[in-house]
């Protein structure tokens, strides 16, 4: 029996984003950029995925989205487009719970001499506006802060957060990889100035992805070339991926009430199977949750007994069984270090290496839940002889 619950880190491509990506690489082939038949073809394809992706996230001018390789490069056009335009180092501000396509880049304009807050989280991971608020200096330029947090599922509250930035005349950017297709998302409520997106988080193709500039917003391109994407991102398009995301983004528009629903009970019940298990901690907010979002670490009491166990070692085991999960803490040259949205939470480093994530997804049932929650605590009960009341 092979389940996957790993969709945070990618989603399967829908069958029919395969198959218009399949039909744009055969009959719809030509640059978008030339003028001749061939081109025009392709050009219809790019605005028609164009038009999809924009109405997914209630983007009134289609022009607003700019596609990119993915949602990291999305970011990084975000932070560095903002920052360039600047003759001086300034001060950005982001949360300390960011995907490293955000911390990494602000690390680097760190080191250039910028200043960078990193706002505090409280034990759930989310963010006190009062906290924003207090951070604001004269010459703040840029606040990023994501939306959902993709390892402990915790959702921020965005719209109140972009009204603090607003009221200061501040531009507000999010990463919203995690968050669009699977809540509903409208960048007009919202008030964000850019929002990142990614086309194989919503079951379209790896390599796609969106920047939502809001009109007006100027942001400097990262890329020199032949002025693509409104002088923004040069480069040829990638039509066949990009057409296939326009597909993946109509279908989770239509199917997102129902889908979003399904998952939450889906979750909810798996969050349920463990509630009186002592060795499994649930991690991030259990009310402002991504809907498809399971997060635990394993205890103190579980680690004082089977100290050698971190997050990664159940990931191996439920894979062993046919589970693919993932684990929070990361591995660099086989040393594992603990995870910084953990640690940012207050977790001490043994307890940051000691996360799992289980995500689900469309082809998630309830049968897959239940024997799911089976296996793992059978795995726990192997892990730790001890083990009772799981």
């Amino acid at each position: 029996m092979q389940i996957y619950l790993d969709y945070s880190a990618t989603t399967p491509p829908h069958p029919k984003a395969i198959a218009k990506m399949q039909q744009v690489m055969t009959q719809q082939w030509g640059n978008p950029s030339s003028l001749h038949s061939w081109g025009e073809k392709s050009a219809l394809e790019l605005e028609t995925a164009r038009i999809r992706v924009a109405s997914l996230i209630n983007a009134v001018n289609p022009d607003s989205i700019l596609f990119t390789s993915g949602g990291t490069e999305a970011d990084n056009l975000a932070i560095m487009g903002i920052a360039r335009q600047c003759s001086n180092p300034q001060h950005i501000i982001i949360s300390s719970v960011e995907h490293s396509a955000i911390s990494e880049p602000a690390n680097l304009l760190e080191s250039w001499g910028w200043q960078v807050t990193r706002l505090p989280v409280n034990k759930q991971g989310r963010i006190n506006p009062w906290d924003l608020q207090t951070a604001i200096q004269p010459n703040t330029v840029l606040i990023s802060v994501i939306y959902g947090q993709s390892e402990i599922g915790t959702l921020q509250p965005i719209e109140k957060l972009a009204s603090i930035a607003r009221s200061h005349n501040i531009l507000f950017h999010t990463d919203a990889v995690q968050a669009v297709g699977r809540i509903p998302i409208d960048v007009q409520k919202l008030g964000v100035d850019l929002l990142s997106l990614s086309a194989h988080k919503i079951y379209g193709i790896q390599g796609a992805g969106a920047l939502y500039v809001k009109p007006g917003v100027s942001i400097t391109p990262l890329l020199s070339g032949g002025g693509q994407e409104h002088k923004l991102r040069s480069g040829t398009q990638a039509v066949p991926t990009i057409s296939a995301f326009g597909v993946a983004a109509e279908i989770a528009q239509q199917e997102m009430a129902t889908e979003t629903s399904r998952l939450v009970a889906l979750r909810d019940r798996l969050f349920d199977q463990f509630a009186e298990c002592p060795y499994l901690i649930s991690t991030g907010d259990r009310l402002y949750r991504l809907p498809h979002h399971v997060s635990f670490i394993l205890s103190d009491l579980f680690a004082q007994q089977a100290p050698e166990v971190t997050g990664k070692t159940i990931v191996r085991q439920l894979n062993l069984a046919g589970i693919g999960i993932s684990a929070g803490s990361a591995c660099h040259s086989g040393k594992l270090s603990p995870s910084p949205v953990l640690s940012a939470m207050g977790y001490n480093s043994n307890a940051a290496k000691r996360g799992i994530r289980l995500t689900l997804g469309k082809d998630t049932t309830q049968e897959d839940i239940d024997w799911t929650a089976m296996v793992l605590k059978q795995i726990l009960v192997r892990l730790l002889p001890l083990c009772v009341g799981c």
